[in-house]
């Protein structure tokens, strides 16, 4: 599969290093070293080294590879580190009455538990966010490709949105199945007081009790939740970098050192984290009550919880998934930058789209 994917890669719309050279007017920097006749040797140099910038071929196996350890710390680290406003969060929307605002979560879960009592479920935390990550961020590398190329170059470009929004929501589908047992098991954790205190207590408990089903019976509403969410993480960050560079930051990302390109990035990735937050909080609500609860089925929850039940603890989440989602796409891009893989600048409109159009002469 990730052999013939490599191969539509070299040709992909979105393949960095060809847009770069393409947009500066240089040849493609799969041509021979040498370069066509005519091309300036300082030209012959520029593409020289943008071929050497790179240490993997844009769409290769180690590119996917190092894109899915890229999401494994994103992922896996940055959820961990927020366990405790994630454990706030999931109680205020299992337990209202008792848990009625962050500051409030806080002090109850404080005056029980101490301090310890805040780094509940940080296992299954890194364990299944690690996964997710692996794949989230992997897959849609690979999604993206291989939709691109379906729709050619042109089209790709001009249904670029659409293309973000697929890939993503492709790659979460298998992300969430991933996810879904230790995500299942970190709720129940942190929301039944005395069940259990760590990962290896409650996994059998919870298999004895329910068998598999104890921790899959959360993946559609997970989908509902984590679908939506990925699709207006990838695509609301994707065309807020390209709007940043048109329109905020004063040269053209090719002029731009890497850590101002890292800098983008963060503020991208928390305007996007903000309205990720908004559009999977019912969901989410949805998720954390079904995962403590027996029996109980995820419409059943829904209407239980009613329009008001189901907005609960969102500022808490806007602030955690704002602060997630932009350290997210900073690791994520600092992994690339580090292990010097390609990162496509924002797209061109392709020549022979703009002879189409008559843009050009």
């Amino acid at each position: 599969m990730f052999s013939s994917v490599a191969h539509l890669a070299r040709a992909n719309p979105f393949n960095a290093p060809h847009l770069q050279l393409v947009h500066d007017g240089l040849s493609d920097p799969r041509s021979s070293p040498a370069g066509p006749p005519g091309l300036p040797r300082r030209s012959r140099n520029l593409a020289a080294a943008a071929v050497e910038e790179y240490s993997c071929e844009y769409g290769s196996m180690k590119f996917y590879a190092l894109c899915g350890f890229g999401g494994v710390l994103s992922c896996g680290l940055t959820h961990t580190a927020v366990v405790p406003l994630d454990l706030v969060k999931c109680r205020m929307q299992v337990d209202p009455q008792k848990y009625k605002g962050i500051f409030n979560g806080f002090s109850i879960t404080l005056k029980e538990d101490g301090f310890r009592g805040l780094a509940k479920g940080w296992a299954p935390t890194f364990i299944g966010y690690s996964l997710q990550g692996l794949c989230k961020f992997g897959f849609y590398e690979v999604f993206k490709v291989l939709y691109s190329n379906i729709l050619g170059e042109e089209n790709a470009y001009l249904w670029r949105t659409s293309l973000y929004l697929a890939a993503s929501a492709s790659a979460e589908f298998f992300a969430d199945i991933a996810l879904a047992p230790m995500e299942a098991t970190k709720v129940r954790i942190q929301t039944q007081p005395g069940y259990a205190n760590t990962l290896r207590d409650a996994a059998p408990k919870m298999y004895k009790e329910e068998g598999l089903k104890a921790f899959y019976k959360g993946v559609a509403p997970l989908w509902m939740r984590q679908i939506p969410y990925t699709m207006m993480k990838f695509a609301c960050f994707e065309r807020t970098v390209e709007a940043l560079y048109k329109f905020v930051v004063p040269k053209p990302r090719s002029e731009c050192s890497k850590p101002e390109q890292l800098v983008v990035t963060f503020v991208a990735g928390y305007i996007a984290g903000v309205f990720c937050a908004i559009v999977s909080h019912p969901a989410d609500s949805v998720v954390s009550v079904l995962n403590k609860e027996k029996g109980s089925s995820a419409s059943q929850v829904l209407k239980r919880l009613g329009f008001k039940g189901v907005w609960k603890g969102l500022f808490a989440r806007i602030i955690m998934i704002g602060t997630l989602t932009a350290l997210q796409w900073f690791i994520y891009d600092s992994v690339k930058v580090y292990f010097r893989l390609p990162r496509p600048p924002p797209p061109e409109m392709p020549e022979s789209l703009k002879k189409k159009l008559g843009l050009t002469q």
